[in-house]
């Protein structure tokens, strides 16, 4: 994909709106704006995004719904933003598929950093807006496998049975990391640390926001994603096949 990364900030405060778009095209970025949840939406399905900079609170459509809504029909890496600090608000902003989250009041420089590591983790694999819906693909030479999963580290892609999972580049991570060391424990830290590159001071409950998605995603293979009281997660691959 060819640069610059086109940004969409969705934020109905223009002053903030107005000072985020002046860094990110000081950074070498394309930056679109939109005050509501439905423009959002709309902008979102006529692809073209690269990354969403998603504010929780909007008027008619929130964050948390317009974040429900992409998640249907892509998988656009987005960031939230929100002012509201409560641990359950950035576990349901998680939950609902955001891929990182950003609170109030932040600094733009902290923010464009955010950004650009979610865009290198992620455009070059799997491309802007790449659809949710599954699609059969054939294993990659060299890929690693477990039971019917299959990781293809370097187009960042797990394959279950032939057919695409459609992971957010968080899920890629901790799901790649669990298939590849299959009964090792894993601590909640430690894949913490798995999924977050730039080591930033995040709750460890967020991990057990993202074994619920993967869990979700794997449906009848779920079971494989083992929870060990009082310390963290270990991949069963005989309760994958």
């Amino acid at each position: 994909m060819e640069y610059p990364a086109h940004i969409l900030i969705v934020e109905d405060d223009a002053k903030i709106a107005a000072l985020l778009k002046d860094y990110f095209v000081a950074a070498g970025y394309r930056c679109s704006h939109v005050a509501d949840g439905h423009a959002a939406l709309e902008q979102a399905r006529g692809g073209g995004i690269d990354l969403m900079l998603l504010d929780l609170m909007l008027p008619g459509l929130d964050g948390i719904s317009v974040c429900r809504g992409v998640r249907e029909f892509s998988q656009l890496p987005i960031i939230m933003l929100t002012a509201r600090v409560a641990e359950i608000d950035r576990l349901l902003g998680l939950e609902t598929g955001a891929d990182d989250y950003v609170c109030k009041p932040f600094s733009p420089r902290e923010v464009v950093a955010r950004v650009r590591v979610h865009l290198r983790r992620s455009m070059a694999a799997q491309g802007p807006g790449m659809p949710a819906v599954a699609t059969p693909l054939p294993a990659a030479a060299g890929a690693s496998a477990q039971a019917g999963l299959v990781v293809q580290r370097e187009q960042m892609r797990i394959t279950l049975d032939g057919v695409v999972l459609a992971l957010t580049p968080v899920e890629f991570r901790l799901l790649a990391e669990l298939i590849a060391h299959p009964q090792r424990v894993f601590s909640r830290q430690q894949l913490l640390d798995l999924s977050h590159e730039d080591q930033r001071d995040t709750s460890d409950r967020t991990v057990d926001s993202h074994i619920r998605n993967l869990r979700r995603k794997l449906a009848a293979r779920a079971e494989c994603l083992q929870s060990v009281y009082g310390v963290g997660y270990r991949f069963e691959p005989a309760l994958a096949a």
